[in-house]
């Protein structure tokens, strides 16, 4: 019941004869009683009202927190597509590369299929080629000086390697642990050394290899094949290799990983 059916009640009581205060009495009672009822509803459309009202403040917070968190999820994917496209981009790359190792490979053992496999393998390792010559085929014992043999060899090897001017040669000098010592060379580090870089210059001024494609290295007898206790394994040791491989700022930059959105 409202007010005014409350207030219509209350006229109907001042209306009534006088003689019928029962009656009357009565009606009093039903009336405090629906103004009793008529303040608590009052209070509770308050309490409704109040709760609304709450519920549309947080209504509005959410809609903010909904549209953050729509734009976080957007960046994310946006990070994922980066990533993504980068994963694709550096394995169609190895897959470039894998397929030019082989290539090389091919080319490099019909080039120098008339030397023996004891004294030349051609492999791929770490993603790069590797040629590795026994030091009979290249030096006089004991000598850092190109041998009769050296320049078929290098000839053959500069013929293919002069095809790929996009790769780099490093040239790496390896001994046995058979103590070097003379009046050129103080130890095995020095003949390692002289050795592929004898190698090195041999590739530039006969051979026509661009310098800038060009390192010598050193490895002493630290890097072995074999063991060094036994003759074979000793004469497997004195080597020289020659690694093919991709540009190193060609190659850190295929692995750069893509910026991503904060």
């Amino acid at each position: 019941m409202n007010k005014y059916s409350i207030l219509l009640l209350a006229v109907m009581v001042a209306l009534l004869p006088a003689c019928n205060k029962k009656k009357i009495n009565e009606l009093e009672r039903e009336l405090a009683l629906k103004s009793q009822q008529a303040d608590q509803l009052d209070k509770q459309l308050q309490t409704i009202q109040a709760t609304n009202a709450s519920l549309l403040d947080r209504l509005a917070d959410l809609s903010v927190i909904n549209k953050a968190g729509a734009e976080s999820i957007q960046q994310s994917l946006e990070n994922i597509n980066r990533q993504y496209s980068f994963i694709e981009n550096l394995t169609t790359k190895i897959q470039e590369k894998d397929s030019l190792n082989l290539v090389l490979v091919m080319n490099l053992k019909r080039s120098l299929a008339d030397i023996s496999e004891d004294d030349l393998q051609i492999e791929v390792r770490g993603g790069m080629v590797h040629v590795s010559i026994s030091d009979k085929m290249l030096f006089r014992s004991g000598s850092y000086a190109l041998g009769s043999q050296a320049k078929n060899i290098l000839g053959k090897l500069a013929a293919v390697i002069n095809q790929h001017d996009d790769l780099q040669i490093m040239v790496e000098g390896h001994t046995d642990n058979v103590p070097m010592h003379n009046d050129c060379m103080q130890d095995n580090w020095d003949l390692s050394a002289m050795r592929a870089t004898s190698v090195v210059r041999a590739l530039q001024l006969n051979y026509y290899v661009a310098p800038d494609r060009l390192t010598a290295s050193g490895r002493s007898e630290y890097v072995p094949k074999a063991d060094n206790s036994t003759a074979s394994g000793r004469a497997e040791n004195r080597r020289t290799e020659i690694i093919i491989m991709p540009r190193l700022d060609q190659y850190f930059k295929l692995l750069e990983s893509p910026e991503l959105a904060d």
